[in-house]
């Protein structure tokens, strides 16, 4: 029964374990959103009177700026294709051209000849108004000198740029979006002034636009004058070159008849294509006329024969007597007179047929012959041509080159010509592709400052700015902040978070049950319990990364809680380097630890009681010359073994553990350590470094406890009022 309820607990034990864990990941794995949050509200007060420094700010820019007034002129801008010359190349693309062409107009709109060629006209140059309006004219320039209230004229080239200089940072440029209108912004302190100086930058444009396009004009009559010179000087050499290269080779070629076709073609080139012509037809008729030699044969039983009319009347007359023959056969005999008579007729007309058959035979023949004469003249007469032809061929490479400089002479020169005609006619005619839409009207309001959108920006930059140096500050402050970041940073499994106390001693919080400080030490207890498999660890020491931290506090009131739960408990004084329990018992460290370590067996000698806490202690005893070698034996082991037999739990107070052994060799003989950490009080870095220490020395580390808590300084949402103010008097702390 014992065992099935001692595998029960530690069931029970087990699954609160998980539960725990589960709750520890969970608070880990909180949101960025919520990490945010939490900083902003610790550094809310950097973050508000940065923002309200930037209205501030915001607002005193705001009301010590001049006003200025903005003056709109809207222009149209129409493309135009400006061609010289007629000759085709390699295109862009019509998009780009297009944007090519209005990015330039607008560059020329922003020109520093405008903007001078305008502060000419109004007459700004020599306004002394207009340069202390826009800040400039210092006194000390020469060209600024004034004579009788007036500017020396001196100076006026350089003041003319400046005053450039001035209507261009004035002065922007506003493409409307899928159009082909521009509008012209111009700022000034003066309405009136924006007025004049945008209509005016709308009709300078204008004009100095026509002027460019007159003079484009007449610079490209001027060119094509001296390129026309130049190309016929070019075409009548290329020409003459031709000519003598045709008379030195002896090269004739006659003119094409096609209207399309401007090249010549030669003689020899019409022969040879004629005579080919010839040849074909000649083959072709020797060809026919072998074909019908040898189809007569010996026999001839060719078509000439069966179509000779001789030959067919013969061959009727020769059927009609042989079948008057065979009708007499009927009733005579071979012998009789009129059938040898006619016997003797058809053998003189079978050799007529043979003879016409013969003649008929020998034309063909003839055919032949005479037509195999004629192909073998002219395949003669084609090889020869073809010999000269390529000879040609060979002579005319050069001519053809020739050929093809006249050709591009003469189509550079014509093309000129016509250009150079065109601009004879138009070149006192100016296209104007630019046309003013709306003319500026005056100001009624100011354009700048925008109050509204003044402030908004202040505030969003301060806001910014302030979030700027709130993660600033956060990344700086390296220090455990809040519970959870126990876990989140260091590893360690949060057994509780301890308030910080004000007026008032931790042992006297501690002797009170209500207070918020024995509240908080009670839950870190109740978590202890779940660190073991047996429950609350019997022996244990409380350890931290550095002095003053709250460990010899956590020591007290674990002690202290642990007694009030009826439970036997020794605090034994780890520390004997700094020893302070003696002091919380108003006792002297005459004997203590330290005795026992060095041999004295009576323990009961060694401790001294707290009666208002509840238990039993042990100071630290003499200092000894080296803390570290009394530890390293198995004396601290045979006292904790000798005091759990009496007592039930045993709680050292050990020494911090950077910079020491004495920790680690107490944290080696106990059942685990608590780790003590100061709330904004310890560097992360080196708490990691002390736990590191303790892990390399095979340590058990039960747990950590987050001590001094001010609540006024955490992370939004670890507000711990409820737990440690309910059922008090006490103000919170935490």
């Amino acid at each position: 029964m014992n065992d099935i309820s001692a595998r029960l607990a530690v069931a029970h034990k087990n699954n609160v374990k998980k539960v725990g864990d589960a709750v520890a990941n969970e608070a880990e794995e909180f949101s960025a959103l919520h990490h945010y949050l939490r900083i902003g509200l610790r550094w809310r007060w950097v973050i508000i009177g940065a923002t309200i420094a930037g209205v501030v700010l915001g607002l005193l820019v705001t009301l010590l700026m001049t006003p200025k007034y903005t003056a709109t002129a809207t222009i149209e801008i129409s493309r135009e294709s400006g061609q010289v010359t007629n000759f085709e190349g390699v295109e862009q693309d019509v998009s780009v051209a297009d944007q090519e062409f209005y990015q330039t107009q607008y560059g020329l709109l922003k020109s520093r000849t405008l903007s001078e060629r305008i502060a000419t006209e109004l007459r700004l140059v020599d306004d002394p108004e207009f340069f202390e309006m826009f800040g400039a004219g210092n006194s000390d320039d020469k060209a600024f000198e004034l004579s009788n209230g007036r500017y020396t004229a001196q100076g006026r080239s350089r003041r003319q740029r400046i005053a450039g200089e001035l209507l261009n940072e004035n002065v922007s440029v506003d493409p409307t979006r899928m159009s082909r209108l521009v509008n012209i912004h111009v700022t000034s302190p003066s309405a009136v002034l924006s007025t004049r100086i945008a209509n005016a930058w709308a009709k300078n444009f204008i004009e100095t636009n026509l002027e460019r396009k007159v003079q484009a004009t007449s610079y490209g009559r001027s060119v094509l004058e001296r390129q026309l010179a130049e190309y016929k000087q070019r075409l009548d050499e290329s020409q003459r070159q031709l000519v003598g290269y045709a008379s030195r080779q002896g090269i004739i070629n006659l003119p094409t008849q096609g209207e399309n076709d401007t090249h010549e073609r030669s003689i020899i080139a019409d022969s040879l294509s004629a005579l080919n012509a010839e040849l074909t037809r000649a083959t072709s008729e020797r060809i026919e006329a072998e074909a019908r030699f040898r189809e007569a044969g010996a026999n001839g039983t060719s078509r000439e024969a069966l179509a000779n009319s001789t030959i067919n009347n013969l061959r009727q007359r020769r059927a009609e007597l042989t079948a008057q023959y065979q009708q007499l056969m009927v009733r005579f005999e071979p012998g009789y007179p009129q059938a040898q008579a006619i016997q003797q007729q058809i053998a003189e007309i079978e050799r007529s047929i043979a003879t016409e058959e013969r003649r008929v035979a020998s034309l063909l023949r003839a055919e032949y012959n005479q037509a195999s004469e004629r192909e073998s003249t002219l395949q003669k007469n084609v090889d020869s041509l073809k010999s000269d032809y390529l000879d040609l061929r060979r002579r005319s490479i050069q001519y053809n080159i020739y050929q093809q400089e006249v050709d591009t002479n003469r189509a550079l020169y014509d093309g000129l010509l016509q250009r150079f005609k065109e601009i004879g006619v138009a070149g006192g005619i100016g296209v104007n592709n630019i046309a003013i839409v709306d003319l500026a009207n005056m100001p009624e309001r100011p354009s700048s400052p925008k109050f509204l959108l003044n402030v908004l920006i202040a505030t969003i930059a301060g806001l910014l700015i302030g979030v700027v140096a709130a993660l600033g500050l956060e990344q700086l402050d390296d220090t455990i902040a809040d519970p959870v970041e126990l876990h989140r940073r260091l590893g360690l499994t949060l057994l509780g978070s301890v308030p910080k106390v004000k007026d008032e001693a931790p042992k006297d919080a501690l002797i009170d049950p209500k207070s918020e400080l024995f509240d908080a030490y009670l839950a870190v207890q109740t978590n202890l319990a779940f660190t073991t498999d047996h429950g609350l660890p019997r022996a244990f020491a409380v350890t931290s990364t550095r002095p003053a931290e709250g460990k010899s506090t956590t020591a007290l009131a674990l002690a202290t809680t642990l007694s009030r739960a009826g439970r036997k408990v020794m605090l034994i004084d780890g520390d004997m380097r700094s020893p302070s329990v003696h002091q919380l018992g108003g006792v002297s460290h005459e004997r203590g630890l330290s005795n026992f370590l060095t041999g004295e067996e009576d323990i009961d000698n060694l401790t001294f009681p707290m009666p208002d806490m509840g238990f039993v202690a042990m100071s630290a005893g003499p200092i000894p010359p080296n803390a570290a070698q009394l530890l390293t034996g198995n004396r601290l082991t045979v006292l904790i073994e000798r005091l759990l037999e009496t007592y039930d739990n045993v709680v050292i107070d050990s020494p911090p553990v950077l910079g020491l052994a004495d920790a680690l060799l107490i944290a080696n003989q106990v059942e685990g350590v608590v780790f003590a950490v100061e709330s904004h009080g310890i560097q992360t870095n080196q708490a990691k470094t002390a736990l590191h220490r303790l892990s390399g020395a095979n340590v058990r580390i039960l747990g950590g406890v987050l001590t001094k808590f001010d609540m006024k300084r955490a992370h939004f949402g670890y507000d711990y009022d409820y737990g440690y103010g309910y059922g008090s008097g006490y103000t919170a702390s935490a």
